[in-house]
């Protein structure tokens, strides 16, 4: 097959994320031959995509649903399936059906140099990407017939608002338009009017989130003492569910404040810092005081709604997570690194093996140079300048990802064999 062009290619489009991006993408691929269909299991998944004779509604059980996707795959003589994410049920598996046949599986997934990039693979993402068996070693190799300085990130994002707006609208067509797919279940234990309801909270209260954000912010760095992040993530987060030793987001909260309490010198502070969209579905506040309570460490131990991280980031010794990208930001200004659960950037150079106590009492430094191979290697292969939910974002993502899933080689092949096409260059994305 021709790297330009999508003649006999059939792709099946799955669960995106919130926001028009799969229908633009679907449209390109179009426009280059291909045969693009999309199955949509609830309402808000058919309100954006604007194709209506290439949509097909799926209003069966879980239970049902391998079955019709292996009819669906024969029926269509699908070559390629599209989703974002690869963990939930229904995209499990699909993954493993679509491999057993030899199809190409195109996975999307928010950036690992998030926010200003975002991942495409082939196959599977986070703990199950290509990347967690490779080693710095084959990465610097598949670099050396390239020379060009990995990007810096920009000054300013601002996706977030539209993911949050996006996710509202998706859950309102759920709660409110739903009623041909009487069979959807949502893939995390709330229900949809739950779900929408705290993301109409988060909407509603943003204001209230950037004061308490900006006070316990400034009362930090003010404060005139050494302190340790934590980087939070989200508790129901497929790399925290799948790819983690944790059940629960306390679990995570508690073995942090023991370790800090019996490791780190008396007059360090610990400082939690939460995901940006974190909704309050799990009350992390009220654990993260129970636990300091409980360690003796109260006065010593802070919480910081979301946001950006770079302000914590700047005074930081050390940076504690499960597996959450963010960790990533840390890296690149060479923070210590500790990290509980399976991530794409674990690797022996960079993440240091001392138990918990020990980290916070004299952290292992990483190896910059290592990481700087890594993440060049990254921004040279899955990372895509550009984002899922602002106009912009989608517009600079297109301009590259469509030629990337037409090509033979997946992103870190097409760098090994010299296939890859020219990265861009990064711009703001608003």
């Amino acid at each position: 097959m021709s790297n330009a062009t999508g003649q006999e290619r059939v792709f099946l489009f799955l669960q995106g994320p919130h926001g028009p991006f799969f229908n633009r993408l679907g449209a390109m691929l179009r426009k280059t031959g291909a045969d693009v269909w999309r199955v949509g299991f609830n309402a808000g998944d058919r309100a954006f995509w604007f194709h209506p004779s290439s949509y097909i509604p799926f209003r069966g059980t879980q239970d049902d649903w391998r079955q019709n996707f292996i009819a669906l795959l024969a029926e269509k003589r699908v070559t390629d399936i599209v989703l974002y994410g690869d963990v939930r049920r229904i995209h499990a598996e699909a993954v493993e059906e679509a491999k057993k046949r030899g199809l190409t599986v195109h996975v999307f997934e928010e950036g690992y140099m998030r926010p200003y990039w975002v991942t495409y693979e082939r196959g599977g993402s986070n703990g199950h990407s290509k990347l967690m068996q490779m080693s710095i070693e084959e990465m610097k190799r598949a670099l050396e017939m390239y020379d060009m300085e990995a990007p810096l990130p920009p000054a300013h994002w601002g996706d977030m608002r539209h993911h949050i707006f996006y996710g509202a609208l998706y859950h309102w067509f759920v709660m409110f338009r739903n009623g041909d797919y009487r069979n959807f279940r949502p893939h995390r234990s709330l229900t949809v009017l739950q779900e929408f309801v705290l993301y109409l909270k988060r909407l509603l209260l943003m204001p209230f989130s950037w004061l308490d954000r900006v006070i316990a912010t400034t009362r930090i760095r003010l404060g005139g003492f050494p302190y340790h992040l934590a980087l939070m993530q989200l508790e129901h987060d497929s790399s925290f569910q799948k790819h983690s030793p944790f059940n629960s987001m306390p679990e995570f909260l508690e073995l942090v404040i023991e370790g800090f309490a019996s490791g780190a010198p008396g007059h360090h502070h610990l400082v939690f810092k939460a995901h940006p969209l974190e909704d309050g579905r799990v009350n992390v506040r009220r654990a993260i005081r129970h636990f300091a309570a409980q360690y003796g460490v109260s006065d010593r131990v802070h919480y910081v709604r979301g946001g950006k991280l770079a302000q914590l980031l700047v005074d930081a010794r050390t940076a504690v997570t499960v597996n959450s990208t963010a960790a990533q930001q840390a890296l690149w200004r060479g923070i210590p690194i500790k990290v509980f659960g399976d991530a794409v950037y674990s690797k022996p150079e960079f993440v240091s093996t001392q138990p918990l106590p020990e980290f916070f009492a004299a952290p292992s430094r990483p190896n910059m140079h290592a990481y700087k191979d890594y993440r060049r290697y990254l921004l040279e292969t899955s990372q895509l300048p550009g984002g899922f939910y602002s106009a912009r974002g989608r517009r600079q993502l297109l301009r590259q990802v469509v030629d990337m899933m037409l090509a033979p080689d997946d992103p870190y092949d097409a760098l090994k064999r010299g296939t890859a096409a020219p990265r861009q260059q990064l711009r703001v994305v608003h």
